[in-house]
Formats: C-alpha cells, structure tokens, sequence
C-alpha cells in the first residue's frame, strides 16, 4: 500500500514544540486551561480530595472554554482511591427526551455534514436547536462524585466558576478562531448571540498590551451557578435552575419534561470494566462509552504484538487492533464507521499528595453544541441526539429516552508503584490516543516522553493517520500494511486529540498534557 500526506506546505517543518510535564511531591490539575488548572490546584492547596480539584476545575473549565463542555453537558469519570486501593466509575451520560418521537427527524438528501457522516435530518434538527438537545447530566455527575468522596465544601468549589461567568473569559486569538468558525450557526440563536457575538461579530483581543482585556460576561449563568452552589444537584434538578431551563426549552419547542431532568439527575456508578496487561491493569468506564473498545483494541494487539521495541511492528500491531476493535463496536453498539472530525470534549486529570486520582471527561457533543443558549439560565445546551443514528434499526437508532453511546474514554492504568489517570478530546480520536500513551508508558516510556512522541490515529476508517515525524521504518512498515496519510501535528486541527494525565510513581506525582494546545497545561499545588 503507498502513503499519501496531508502536510500543509506553508508550514516549518523545523519547528519543535514541548511543554515539559509538571513533577511534584503535591498534587496536580491538569486540564485544557492554564487558569482552570490553578483554580483545581488551589483547591488541592487548601487540602482538598482530587475529587474536589476536579469539580472546581470541571465547572471552571465549562465556563473558559464554553464550546467544549460545561454544565448544559454529559460525560464520564475514574476516581482511584489511593487508600482503598479501588477504581470507582461515574457514568453521566446523555439520554434522549422520552418525548422525543423519531418521526419529528425525517431523512432528506445528502449528509448531516457533523460528526459522524450520519445521512441529513430535515432542517439540521439533530444537530442545531432545542431539538437536538437532551437535558444536562453533568451536574448529577460530579456531584455524585463529591458526596462518595469531597473533603471541600460543595458551595466553595462552586465559588471560582461564578466569579469567571459573572466577569466573563478574557478573548484570547484561540477564542476568535473558535468563535469565528461556527459564526454564522450562533448568530441563528439569540441567546448564543448576545454572549458570544457582542455587536453581532465574532470577538478579537485587545491589540495593545496595557488595553483593557475584551471578556465575555454571561451573568444569567452567574446567576445559575449561584443557585447550584446554595441547593446542589437537587437546585439543577428539582429547583429554580430545572423551572426556568423547562421554560425556555418549551418555549423554543422542546418536548423536554420534568421526568427527563429526574432521568437525567441519576448518575450510572459501577466498578469499572479491567483488563491485565502485563504487570498493569486498564480500568474503563463499563457500557455506552469509549472505554470497552480500548478493552478491544488492547486484546487485538496483544495478538500480534508480543513486546520489545517500540518500533513498525508495534505500530502496526496498535492500527490492527484498533481497527478490530472498531469493526466490533460498530456491529455490537452502534455507530458509523465514516471519519469523524473532532468534537466539543474537554478533558482533565487531577492526582492529590495522596495519590488519590481522578480522570473526568465531559462534552458539549459538538462545537458550541446544539448553539441553543437558554435566555434565563445562561446554560448553553448539548447535542446529544446527534450521537443516535437517524436511520431506524441499529443498536444506536434515535429512539426516546435513550442512553447515547458516546466516545470518551476516561481511562486509569495501575501497576506495582505505578498508576495513571488519562482521558482526551476529539471524537472518535480519543480512543487510539489514549490506547498509544498507555501502551507507551506500560512499555517503559515516561508520561513527558510519552505526550511528546509522535503517534498515529486509527478512528474507524480503513486507513490510518500518521504523524510525518514518526521514523521512516516505522512509517515504512505502516504503509506497507495499511493506507495511509501523513499529517502535520498542529495547533489546529489536532490529528492526534487533545489528551492529557497525571501519574504516580515512587510516591512523586506528574502531569502533562497536549504540547500542541496552546491553552492546556499542567498545575501543581504548589506553585500557587
């Protein structure tokens, strides 16, 4: 087979990039946000659980980087109790409206154009609008969470993410690129308009170093966050925050109920899903997510890979593996097997002094998701429906009050002296990436050298992504077995997810994440 490339030719191909893992004998946040890191670490300072860092980072991070995730979300988390020696898993995800009648989703011509290849839906419904929203799950979640495991005060963990809505992120240039490339779908919405397009046009940073910072307020949501911080989950839920997200969600012509914020407010907790590998073991969240195909992959590799050099051999046996595990994903839990680009995921990665872990996944689905802002809550609302096929059948058939299967796959790898906590963002890319970074690391790879190697995607297509600075043998004995294409690891797009994770070994904690993200980093407590 021959390999193709997909490098852009107005790129330095001399130029490197690293951001050197953050090693500490105190814990660490890592997240896709410098200052959502700080605001977790200082949590961990005050003495917090790592499970109370990644509250106050997860509703933090939701507020920074609006387009990828925050509390109108779903997602999944591994909390390691370093005490207890136990992987425990919270499984928020999405489910469709039990209202909800697939007949109101009629296939026209041509494709949906998103995520997943699916084919379109009349007037985009499954991908913009109320109707392509279900009701958040991610509150319910991470509360869960705190109640098995906080030390920290729920009201405090909240307080950081009110102060950040109320005054707004500071528009960065990674902000106007975010905004600027969904302009035209957010000016449809008028709640998404008035926070993201003031004067109706994507925003711009301040050009000179001593100008005021352009922000972006969203004081209806500083207002929600407050009633979460006095009330909890049950204010979300049950309370003023469920009343008037209902209202609005009906206004625009949403057939959500009460019964599906009581449905969406039960948090999936089970052990997770193991698999040994040598002297480590992989714990995954169970059912509707990405983690059981790793479990997959991991069993097709290990077929064809018996160890040694981290060379062509090994590469190649990762793409087989993972293609198989794609093959049994598609025909056991529903899926396409069409190239889906990235989607609106962020993840983030706390480790405590403890050794305590968390790894905590949470999405919007799309960019900016359904793009449908709720006027009263200032909550900006998921697509989940767009993660059901429209087409009546398969496993993964739009169908109402559904559990969505999704692709995030939180992670935790434990062996002798040694334990990491690992997710990522980007669709169906999150799965080879994490697969290779574990893989590396269970080989003898440290987590710095791990992040910063190049590496390839395998997201269900035939053909496999190839990083063009992989070695000429490895990229060699890949085209020889596969087709292939060779891209440029950038800034945008990313080729290889935005993963990040923290681990422990001989009692001192590290962080990394994405070199390549300009926003992410890795925070230890005690550095602030």
């Amino acid at each position: 087979m021959t390999a193709s490339t997909a490098a852009s030719p107005n790129l330095s191909r001399r130029q490197t990039v690293r951001k050197p893992a953050v090693r500490a004998k105190g814990g660490i946040v890592v997240s896709h946000n410098r200052l959502a890191s700080e605001i977790g670490a200082r949590v961990l300072a005050a003495g917090g659980h790592a499970v109370d860092a990644a509250v106050a980072t997860s509703l933090a991070i939701g507020v920074l980087e609006p387009w990828m995730s925050g509390i109108g979300g779903s997602g999944a988390m591994l909390v390691c109790d370093a005490r207890e020696n136990r992987v425990s898993a919270f499984n928020f995800g999405a489910r469709s409206p039990q209202a909800l009648n697939p007949a109101d989703y009629p296939l026209v011509e041509g494709s949906g154009g998103d995520l997943f290849g699916w084919p379109r839906v009349q007037g985009d419904r499954n991908l913009r609008g109320v109707w392509a929203a279900s009701v958040p799950s991610h509150t319910a979640g991470i509360a869960a969470a705190h109640r098995a495991f906080g030390r920290r005060p729920w009201s405090e963990l909240v307080q950081p993410s009110i102060a950040l809505a109320a005054d707004g992120p500071v528009v960065d240039w990674y902000t106007t690129l975010m905004v600027s490339r969904v302009f035209g779908d957010l000016m449809q919405d008028a709640g998404s308009r008035s926070v993201f397009l003031p004067g109706n046009v994507p925003p711009a940073p301040a050009q000179l170093a001593n100008a005021p910072a352009v922000r972006l307020p969203n004081p209806a949501l500083a207002r929600t966050l407050e009633a979460i911080a006095d009330g909890g989950a049950d204010a979300f839920y049950r309370g003023p925050v469920m009343r008037a997200l209902l209202d609005d969600l009906k206004a625009a012509g949403g057939v959500h109920a009460e019964a599906d914020f009581a449905a969406a407010s039960e948090v999936r907790t089970a052990a997770p899903r193991t698999m040994a590998y040598g002297q480590h073991t992989l714990h995954v969240v169970p059912e509707l997510n990405g983690g059981p195909t790793i479990l997959d992959a991991l069993e097709g590799m290990t077929r064809r890979w018996k160890g040694g050099a981290l060379d062509g051999a090994f590469f190649a046996a990762i793409a087989a593996g993972l293609q198989d595990a794609w093959q049994k994903r598609f025909a056991t839990m529903g899926d396409s097997a069409q190239i889906a680009p990235h989607g609106s995921t962020t993840h983030l990665s706390v480790v405590d002094r403890d050794g305590n872990m968390v790894t905590l996944t949470q999405t919007l689905l799309s960019l900016f998701g359904s793009m449908f802002l709720s006027p009263s809550t200032g909550i900006l609302l998921n697509n989940a429906i767009n993660w059901f096929d429209p087409r009546p059948g398969g496993p993964n058939a739009l169908a109402p009050g559904k559990r969505v299967l999704a692709n995030y796959a939180p992670t935790v790898m434990t062996g002798p002296d040694d334990a990491i906590a690992i997710g990522g963002s980007g669709g169906r890319k999150i799965l080879p990436a994490v697969f290779q970074l574990l893989m590396m690391m269970a080989n003898g790879r440290s987590l710095d050298e791990a992040i910063h190697a190049p590496r390839i995607d395998v997201s269900g297509n035939e053909g496999v992504v190839v990083d063009r600075t992989l070695p000429q043998e490895v990229r060699n004995a890949l085209a020889a077995q596969f087709s292939t294409v060779e891209v440029e690891r950038g800034v945008f797009p990313y080729h290889f997810t935005i993963a990040s994770a923290v681990r422990r070994q001989g009692g001192t904690n590290e962080g990394a994440t994405e070199p390549y993200n300009p926003w992410g980093d890795a925070v230890s407590e005690e550095e602030v």
